[in-house]
């Protein structure tokens, strides 16, 4: 009969130990490659600040809903009012007697082009333009002080 090594008896926990030993290993060391590049990122950010270098900027919360509003305006040359459809984007530029130009609103969108008034004469035309309502307060300011003007987008 040929010799045989003695039997070890219990040899397959120590395999499971192995096993676990290798997971920890190997989750360590991920866990610590996930800190050093946190430290990399969260790092710069801090040390700039504690050399006195200007802060990141402020993260704004986003603005209000913008309020949408329909505004009548007259327009000083009714031939181009004649022009417009609705749905057409326009600029509206103020012409006052002193000083340049300005626009008013940029890329407003024609909502409706009512029927030319009879007997108006030279007084312009009206189109409602859908524009925000800063936009609106402006334009109704711009229509009294100056004759307004529009420019097809």
């Amino acid at each position: 009969m040929p010799a045989f090594p003695p039997l070890r008896v219990g040899r397959g926990g120590d395999r499971l130990r192995r096993a676990v030993r290798r997971r920890r290993r190997a989750a360590s060391a991920g866990l610590a490659v996930l800190a050093a590049a946190l430290a990399v990122v969260g790092g710069t950010e801090a040390a700039q600040a504690s050399r006195g270098a200007a802060a990141p900027p402020a993260v704004k919360p986003p603005p209000a809903a913008v309020r949408w509003v329909s505004a009548p305006v007259r327009i000083a040359d009714a031939a181009t009012v004649r022009l417009l459809r609705p749905g057409d984007r326009v600029d509206v530029v103020a012409a006052e007697r002193a000083g340049p130009p300005r626009v008013v609103a940029a890329g407003a969108r024609v909502a409706e082009v009512p029927a030319p008034e009879k007997g108006v004469g030279d007084a312009g035309a009206l189109v409602v333009l859908s524009v925000p309502r800063e936009t609106a307060r402006a334009l109704v300011g711009a229509g009294a002080v100056a004759r307004l003007a529009v420019t097809l987008c």
